[in-house]
């Protein structure tokens, strides 16, 4: 598998323009839902002041200490659904996406160092090699996300297919092209696959690999399955699996840390997540990388079913972390956009 999965060309590391830089273009307000095409839309926040809402002094959680928050709403019945983000160098211009296969672009609004809104929020079909929507293929549930420069890589759980976008070329109106996978990646269960991406920069051990990983398609120890997209060792691993989290989202950091989000549902213990720091040093193929969790919360938290992560560092040296939620188009869900520093 190594020998035909280093044959795969993945663009380079350098790119001239980040995806999530430039702004887009300026489409009409939507008049169709589905979308067929680009349009301008106005999502509404409120502030979450205390992640803790019990205890208003309670600040840090784990090696994080909370920033600021937001509930996102609006009237246009497409939002929802966020499955995963990624920001600009500034935190400032951000690249969002829908498990119903639209893209969500737009720019993040702060006063000093809190959230208090999103603006210019453009929401655009994804579209396939053919130039039509994806969702015309039956490709839907995209739920990973992982830049490199211009170009974006989308996972798509249900068909454990992965669509890489040049957005040097026409932004969201970019058309996907299928990224090659090993065989293993077919089988990973029915809606508990490809869930996580990440893109290794230069400079880095693995640099120019795409880390593909499982929700919860489990090895023959019941470990997560993880993938080697080209780069010097494609490959497959495994990321041990430990009370019963799946694998939500994760994010690299400039130190070398990949930060794997977490989470986990039962009608005993109800929601919770975490976050695990791993040395992406440990990570090749056949290895089964572990790492301690740094960040834990519960429903007692300001938390809802979160499914993306993110991280950039400000102008102070503050590493932040950014985290969405997937309200699954409830009623009784919430789409969260969370922040914290990193501080360990």
């Amino acid at each position: 598998m190594a020998a035909g999965l280093s044959t795969i060309a993945l663009p380079g590391v350098a790119r001239a323009q980040h995806a999530a830089a430039a702004p887009p273009p300026k489409p009409a307000p939507p008049d169709e839902f589905p979308l067929t095409e680009a349009a301008s839309i106005e999502v509404n926040a409120r502030p979450i002041a205390f992640f803790d809402p019990n205890d208003h002094a309670h600040l840090r959680f784990g090696a994080l200490e909370y920033r600021s928050g937001l509930v996102l709403t609006s009237r246009f019945p497409g939002f929802g659904g966020l499955s995963g983000l990624r920001l600009d160098a500034k935190g400032e211009r951000f690249i969002s996406f829908s498990d119903k296969g639209n893209w969500f672009t737009g720019r993040i609004v702060y006063q000093g160092r809190d959230l208090t809104g999103l603006a210019e929020v453009e929401a655009a079909p994804m579209l396939g090699p053919d130039g039509k929507p994806i969702t015309t293929r039956g490709w839907f549930d995209s739920e990973s996300i992982a830049l490199d420069g211009s170009f974006v890589y989308i996972g798509l759980e249900r068909v454990n297919q992965v669509l890489r976008f040049d957005f040097s070329k026409g932004f969201t109106r970019a058309r996907g092209e299928v990224v090659p996978l090993p065989p293993a990646a077919s089988k990973l269960p029915f809606n508990k696959g490809l869930e996580a991406l990440v893109f290794v920069p230069k400079g880095m051990p693995l640099a120019g690999t795409l880390i593909a990983i499982s929700e919860r398609g489990l090895d023959a120890k019941g470990n997560l399955i993880a993938f080697l997209v080209g780069g010097p060792s494609p490959g497959q691993f495994s990321v041990r699996r430990t009370n019963e989290f799946d694998v939500s989202d994760a994010v690299l950091l400039p130190s070398g840390d990949l930060l794997v989000l977490e989470r986990k549902f039962s009608l005993l213990s109800g929601a919770g997540i975490r976050i695990r720091r791993i040395a992406l040093a440990s990570v090749a193929p056949g290895a089964v990388v572990d790492g301690p969790s740094i960040f834990d919360a519960d429903l007692g938290d300001e938390i809802d079913n979160m499914e993306g992560i993110d991280a950039h560092v400000t102008p102070e040296g503050d590493t932040v972390l950014t985290m969405v939620s997937d309200d699954n188009f409830s009623l009784i869900q919430r789409t969260l956009l969370l922040q914290f520093t990193l501080v360990a």
